[in-house]
């Protein structure tokens, strides 16, 4: 259908062209409005590969229930009912609450840069790892949503092992499969974890398989446990202070004894006026005798009950104060209490004392307890279900850490106000007869905290086991990370099977640790690695000042992101160094993978921008003038000539481009296109990717800048003058010999190239021309010998010794030889000249052989006037003739086989001058002349012009061409002798003439001094010093 008819009578008739690219703003607000739960603007994710969009009931959560209740759950868990008593009574109150205090204020900073990322713009399923990947890149993201994916799944072990722990501990200790024998109970109770929390695993494994939906049924019910959990303890410790419950402790002197094996508080009782031991005597002495041999300090000290919650009014907060850290197997001790310890130390061993079972100090608790303070992420992975996913994730979030960090930070204050000390440090209660230590607070009874607890860390288990495998999907999904592409698979509705299995198997690492106190670190590390790089993503965003970084959550700033992530940092090193360097080496390795291997993706993120403004700071920095001698380097502008089909002529350019990069610096890989703009759009593209292509296989590292001018010589001339930006400008311009420059149709002609030789110096640039650079060896050719010769005729700033440093950096030319030759003339004094440039050469630390050439003036030979002869009359001719493009190139065909045939001739006359000295004084008669001509005409083509009639005659020949050419005619000579066989030679390359009139002159020099050379590079300084011989 004509678009005229589409959008007849209506009143967009003036952008009716514009529609198929640029749609109408009332069909895209309809598309924002139909949005489901995929990011707008991210091809990857609206396409949705897996299936097509399915239409999703409106959202119903609100903030209470989609955010504030889940991150309750998620934060409130296991550590708070299995150690915190325990960290209170080993730290004491104000170190605990030291401890506390700063995993709150890490997880709060977090929040608040998580809210600000959260509300700018849409997060989709995938939570922390999407807000991290789509603001830091994919490098940073698939790293972190790793980090994130194997902290979730630990939390998982973690979780089962408490769960197992209230079991076999508070619930069911007759249920433990490995009984202890003597002081073996610590290594039984981990034989029994590693046992049951498999088979828990594999349970909760098929429930997740199953059925999802049951889990999140579920996820109410095990809220309700850790609420009413939490209340009962508030509620028993109101109690305490006018009816504490009556758990009684039994001290030896000060040590305090575990309840298991007795239940009579004392070493004898009174049966029917008789004395009797009590089975405390049995397990201290060798018989129940009154004269039984006892252990020493069960002799020498009494055994006293004391009160072991003495209420929240007792005073007990004072002796709980300061903290009381001990080594792995001493005996938890009432130090307020007198003690008798005797003469010689005796064992503890077997002797039902209470134990500590692993060493204590600050750091490790920090790790224990940190796992305590996360799931603060579980609102932000929830937003697709939210009403109002922006309004809901801050307020949620920060309601939740600050009513959890209330919880605590009170909780550490009651239990040690409330509980005597001794219980506090007992880990699983063995002096209140194996009772959670947290529920002989509680009211109405103990076992309120037991079951709520045991729900509570089965049910967050649960979760993480629902969780984990989804993060790894969609990390999977993003296609970032190769070898996980088989976890984005899974049922046919979606869930993630494969994911499952593999976050079972790392689940089951953490059971085969089995002791909670070792994994609650490890997911310490990868959780706060997580909320550093959320912190840095939020301070990168705000210091870049983004223009699509307009969050809708206002209460934030870099400064406090960047407290948060220095936190992070502060409490990784803090809790276990060595485990912190490994987390790092894993995300380190991870980013690199990434790098190298991933996909590539452009996400627009933050490190692109923070690379971008470094970029532009470094710029301004970089001084706009003259970089220091000491700095500088060959920052390269390399002209490249592109045939019909925009492929490049000379690839080998670019080869020579890499070789010659062991210096660093810039490169631009510039070209021209002849036409306008307009109409060669398609053509530079397709130049630029050929261009581009090129430069990867060639390993040439830099930009490419294709530029369209109605005239060649324009377009080369911009680019000279514009390529670059402030001081990362190029100073250097590499081009190719033009081969066929006496073909005057040939697109780059020699006015061209004589041209670009007079506007590099006049911009100050230096210039290397490469000859036959077709002949030039690849990258990936290596000369196993062979010299790079320089002949260094004029100083020009030392870009002739540079280079082949630069280029013997290369493995291509690593092998050769540097030579230096230099010329003597008449009044030098050769032998003083190759010492004083040896000495040179030293200072500028360079290793080089050093030869002085001597060329003494002498009379000018035939050859050289011939060439001078011919070289005018060419000249002469194209001024004065106007030829058809058919006879012009006959005539240049002819004079160039005409001089062909007398370069051999020149040889043999350069022979017999070496023989017979007298006859090199030979002049040029008018016979001879004569003579020449009709030679001449005799080879010219049938009905050819005659040519030669305005041939000048021998007196008005130029002098000045007449010595140039001599001076090339010699050089070329001695070069030749020397350098034939060189790998490369490196020539000064004689400036062209002030005036434009002998500009072909200037070409002819040019060829004549550089025949017979296979690889020459011609080397123009650019009116600067580039090398010194000072540090």
């Amino acid at each position: 259908m004509d678009k005229g008819i589409i959008y007849e009578g209506k009143n967009m008739a003036l952008f009716e062209e514009e529609m198929d690219s640029n749609p109408m703003v009332s069909s895209l607000l309809n598309k924002l409005a139909n949005y489901t739960n995929l990011t707008q603007g991210v091809i990857e994710h609206e396409a949705d590969e897996d299936s097509k969009r399915r239409e999703i009931k409106a959202p119903r959560m609100g903030t209470f229930i989609g955010v504030y209740l889940p991150c309750l759950q998620n934060i409130l868990g296991v550590i708070l009912f299995l150690r915190l008593t325990w960290i209170v009574g080993t730290a004491g109150v104000l170190e605990s609450f030291i401890i506390v205090f700063m995993c709150c204020a890490c997880t709060m900073l977090t929040a608040i840069s998580m809210s600000a990322i959260a509300t700018n713009g849409v997060v989709p399923a995938g939570g922390s790892y999407y807000m991290i990947s789509r603001s830091l890149g994919p490098e940073f993201g698939g790293a972190v949503g790793l980090c994130f994916y194997l902290g979730t799944t630990f939390a998982g072990a973690m979780y089962i092992l408490g769960t197992i722990e209230i079991l076999l501990t508070y619930i069911s200790p007759s249920a433990a499969i490995f009984k202890s024998e003597d002081g073996e109970e610590a290594e039984a109770m981990l034989n029994n974890m590693r046992v049951y929390g498999t088979c828990i695993i594999a349970l909760m494994a098929i429930v997740v398989f199953v059925g999802v939906k049951y889990v999140n049924k579920l996820a109410l019910v095990f809220l309700a446990c850790v609420i009413l959990s939490i209340i009962a303890i508030y509620a028993g410790v109101i109690k305490t202070a006018f009816d504490p419950p009556d758990f009684r402790i039994c001290l030896l002197g000060n040590r305090t004894l575990s309840r298991r094996n007795f239940d009579t508080c004392a070493k004898f009782t009174k049966i029917d006026n008789k004395t009797e031991t009590t089975r405390l005597w049995r397990l201290f002495c060798d018989s129940a005798l009154l004269n039984a041999t006892c252990d020493e300090y069960f002799s020498l000290n009494n055994v006293t009950e004391i009160q072991g919650i003495p209420g929240v009014s007792s005073g007990v907060l004072i002796d709980n104060l300061w903290s009381t850290y001990s080594d792995k197997g001493s005996v938890v001790e009432k130090r307020e209490l007198p003690s008798l310890t005797g003469t010689e130390e005796t064992k503890v061993a077997g002797l039902p004392y209470v134990f500590t079972d692993i060493m204590t100090f600050f750091t490790m608790l920090v790790g224990i307890y940190f796992p305590s303070v996360t799931g603060i992420m579980a609102g932000s992975n929830r937003s697709g279900d939210l009403k109002d996913a922006q309004k809901s994730i801050p307020t949620g979030t920060i309601l939740a850490i600050s009513t959890t960090s209330f919880i605590y930070l009170s909780c550490i204050v009651l239990f040690g106000a409330c509980i005597e000390g001794v219980i506090l440090r007992d880990k699983f209660g063995e002096a209140v007869n194996g009772n959670l230590v947290i529920g002989t607070l509680a009211w109405p009874s103990p076992w309120v905290i037991v079951i709520g607890s045991f729900f509570s860390t089965c049910g967050a288990g649960l979760q993480s086991l629902t969780g984990a495998p989804r993060l790894l999907q969609a990390i999977s999904r993003d296609g970032i990370v190769p070898f996980l592409h088989v976890f984005g698979h899974g049922k046919a509705n979606g869930e993630p099977t494969w994911a499952l299995l593999l976050t079972a198997c790392i689940c089951e690492i953490g059971i085969l640790i089995a002791s909670l106190d070792s994994v609650a670190p490890i997911l310490s590390m990868f959780f706060l690695m997580c909320y550093m790089f959320v912190n840095l993503a939020c301070a990168v965003q705000t210091l870049l000042r983004t223009p699509n970084w307009r969050p809708r959550f206002k209460f934030y700033h870099w400064t406090l992101s960047f407290l948060g992530m220095s936190l992070c940092l502060a409490l990784m090193f803090i809790c276990s160094w060595y485990y912190a360097l490994i987390a790092m080496v894993i995300a380190g390795c991870i980013y690199k993978y990434i790098e190298y291997r991933g996909a590539e993706k452009e996400w627009g993120d933050g490190i692109r921008g923070l690379s971008l403004n470094a970029a532009r700071y470094a710029l301004l920095r970089v001084e706009a003038g003259h970089p220091h001698t000491k700095n500088w380097r060959p920052q390269v502008l390399v002209l490249l000539n592109l045939d019909s089909e925009q492929l490049v002529k000379h690839p080998r350019l670019l080869s020579f481009t890499s070789q010659l990069k062991a210096g660093k610096g810039l490169t631009i890989v510039g070209s021209v296109l002849q036409g306008i703009y307009l109409d060669k759009c398609v053509e530079v593209q397709k130049a630029e990717e050929n261009v581009k292509s090129l430069m990867a296989i060639e390993k040439t590292k830099g930009f490419c800048q294709i530029v369209v001018s109605p005239s060649l010589r324009d377009g080369v001339s911009h680019l000279i003058q514009s390529a670059g930006l402030g001081g990362m400008k190029h100073n250097t311009v590499l081009m190719a010999w033009p081969q066929s420059w006496k073909l005057t149709d040939n697109p780059f002609s020699w006015r061209n190239f004589v041209d670009t030789v007079r506007e590099t110096t006049a911009a100050q640039q230096a210039l290397l021309v490469a000859k036959n650079i077709d002949l030039f060896p690849a990258n990936q050719e290596r000369f196993s010998e062979g010299n790079i010769d320089v002949w260094w005729i004029v100083h020009d700033g030392g870009m002739l010794m540079l280079l082949p440093f630069l280029i013997r950096q290369h493995k291509v030319w690593r092998k050769c030889k540097m030579r230096i030759f230099t010329v003597a003339q008449m009044d030098d004094n050769s032998i003083q000249m190759k010492k004083d440039l040896q000495m040179f050469l030293y200072h500028l630390r360079l290793n080089a052989e050093v030869e002085v050439v001597e060329m003494f003036e002498n009379d000018i030979s035939a050859f050289t006037y011939e060439k001078t002869l011919v070289m005018e009359q060419r000249s002469q001719m194209l001024k004065q003739m106007q030829l058809s493009k058919n006879e012009r190139e006959r005539e240049a065909q002819l004079i160039h086989d005409r001089n062909t045939a007398s370069h051999s001739a020149a040889v043999v006359q350069a022979n017999a001058a070496a023989a017979a000295p007298e006859r090199v004084q030979m002049t040029w008669t008018k016979e001879k002349l004569v003579s020449e001509k009709h030679k001449n005409k005799e080879t010219n083509l049938t009905g050819f012009k005659d040519i030669f009639n305005l041939k000048p005659e021998w007196g008005n020949l130029n002098q000045t061409n007449v010595r140039r050419m001599h001076t090339a005619v010699k050089l070329n000579g001695v070069v030749l002798n020397k350098s034939q066989d060189a790998q490369l030679v490196l020539l000064n390359m004689p400036g062209p003439p002030k005036s434009k009139k002998g500009d072909e002159n200037y070409m002819e020099f040019l060829e004549v001094l550089t025949d017979g050379l296979n690889r020459v590079l011609l080397v123009r300084g650019g009116g600067r010093e580039v090398i010194t011989i000072y540090s």
